[in-house]
């Protein structure tokens, strides 16, 4: 058995534990055996931590990592240019090999960054070679993955079957569960239309397969008119709406519809940077807080924003903080006496949070004894950090990815002392490129 003790590092557990101004973790193979002020393993590798600040990995509970190749591509664009630029243009010059690289190098980023558990979004895989490729591009980085299989969005040609009349292929999804059901790094659910963006009988069909197979099924919700207006309540009666149903910006939802799916214990997830730069409209957050419910969080676009979810933290904190306190001084023409929301409960968003949503709290998502050892070791000495008065302050709205040292996904260090501990990657670095170019360039995009 292999154990490392962490020493002397303050631990934000986010657990019934609470904070450890100094303390330390004891962790055997993938798992975290105990946590406490001091402790003794004389046959454990002890790691000083004295300075820095420990956290639980961070989850990014929706991203679509096939587009790392095209950073900053659609930083400019609306949703409605994204729809047609991305979806109906840039996506159908991907092969698998760009779905590979992509992948591959977006999972270490966010490894770099400090998230540990990936939910990549993939409606880019229009063939089973382009899935297998992404897996393996998460696969080769060792970040904890939940891989969503969706399905391409181009525009019908002429005679073509639109995608939103098209029902989610169940027997693709089966083959990955089959393939990847050992694998204990990886999940594999649906990423699928849902009454907004696909018929009545797809909505259907795609809600019922993901229950009987056990799966989440994540869908977009907003942007534009939904193409089945009445979707909601005719799922409903059907009996399909769960625990298991995930909506990602749901910017169209009305309050009523929002406290009845919290009431059935659906999940949200937000992209608050890029529903505000792209025109969804104000984040979920404050929304979901008046029915006693919080969003997981997800970067969402690489290709118009960055992958760090300490900045997702940060942001769908202030633009909260912002509609709350205008809210306050429209009624009451003062200053509001406080702020509605603490730092930690940002945190949890980017944590707890993305570890409920993907039903993986009992594994992941807090420090505890007996849950996986994902963490994130961040340099607390820096000077942009100095001095620390509250620890989970200082990370929510000090830290940035220059100041994380350390992480570990299962028991495994991914990254130490600032450096990932990916070997050289200038020749994957330059494969990147090349995707990105020869994609930009197929669409008329390359400069």
């Amino acid at each position: 058995m292999k154990k490392t003790l962490l020493r002397g590092a303050t631990i934000i557990t986010m657990d019934r534990q609470g904070e450890l101004p100094a303390g330390d973790i004891l962790i055997e193979d993938d798992r975290i055996a105990a946590i406490a002020p001091s402790l003794q393993a004389d046959d454990a590798e002890v790691v000083d931590l004295a300075g820095q600040i420990v956290i639980p990995g961070l989850v990014n509970a929706h991203m679509h990592t096939w587009q790392t190749a095209l950073r900053g591509v659609a930083a400019n664009w609306t949703l409605l240019e994204y729809f047609q630029k991305m979806h109906a243009g840039l996506a159908t010059a991907f092969g698998p090999e760009d779905l590979f690289i992509a992948t591959r190098m977006g999972a270490w980023n966010q490894l770099n960054c400090g998230t540990t558990t990936l939910a990549d979004w993939c409606h880019n895989n229009p063939t089973p070679e382009h899935n297998d490729a992404a897996i393996e591009g998460l696969l080769s980085t060792g970040i904890r993955a939940a891989f969503f299989h969706g399905t391409p969005k181009p525009d019908p040609k002429p005679g073509q079957v639109p995608f939103w009349e098209v029902a989610h292929p169940r027997r693709e999804i089966e083959r990955l569960l089959k393939k990847h059901a050992a694998h204990p790094l990886l999940a594999i659910h649906a990423a699928v239309l849902g009454p907004h963006y696909a018929t009545l009988e797809v909505a259907m069909h795609d809600f019922r397969m993901a229950r009987e197979l056990r799966l989440i099924a994540s869908l977009h919700q907003g942007g534009g008119a939904a193409r089945t207006p009445d979707g909601w309540e005719r799922l409903e009666a059907a009996g399909l709406l769960a625990p298991n149903i995930n909506i990602v910006h749901g910017h169209a939802l009305s309050d009523a519809q929002l406290q009845r799916f919290c009431e059935l214990g659906m999940s949200f997830s937000a992209a608050a940077e890029s529903e505000m730069s792209q025109g969804h409209g104000h984040p979920l957050t404050g929304r979901l807080r008046q029915f006693g419910r919080a969003p997981s969080l997800g970067v969402d676009l690489e290709s118009v924003l960055s992958g760090d979810m300490l900045t997702q933290a940060r942001v769908a904190l202030g633009m909260q903080r912002s509609l709350d306190n205008v809210g306050w001084r429209a009624q009451h023409g003062t200053i509001p006496p406080t702020s509605t929301i603490t730092t930690r409960e940002a945190l949890s968003w980017v944590t707890v949070e993305g570890a409920r949503m993907l039903q993986q709290l009992d594994r992941i998502g807090t420090l505890a004894p007996g849950k996986q050892a994902d963490l994130v070791v961040i340099r607390a000495t820096d000077l942009n950090m100095q001095p620390v008065h509250d620890a989970v302050s200082s990370v929510v709205f000090q830290a940035s990815l220059a100041n994380i040292d350390s992480v570990m996904v299962a028991g495994q260090w991914k990254k130490r002392a600032g450096s990932l501990l990916a070997g050289d990657l200038s020749d994957d670095l330059e494969r990147l490129r090349r995707s990105g170019e020869k994609i930009t360039r197929a669409m008329g995009l390359a400069r």
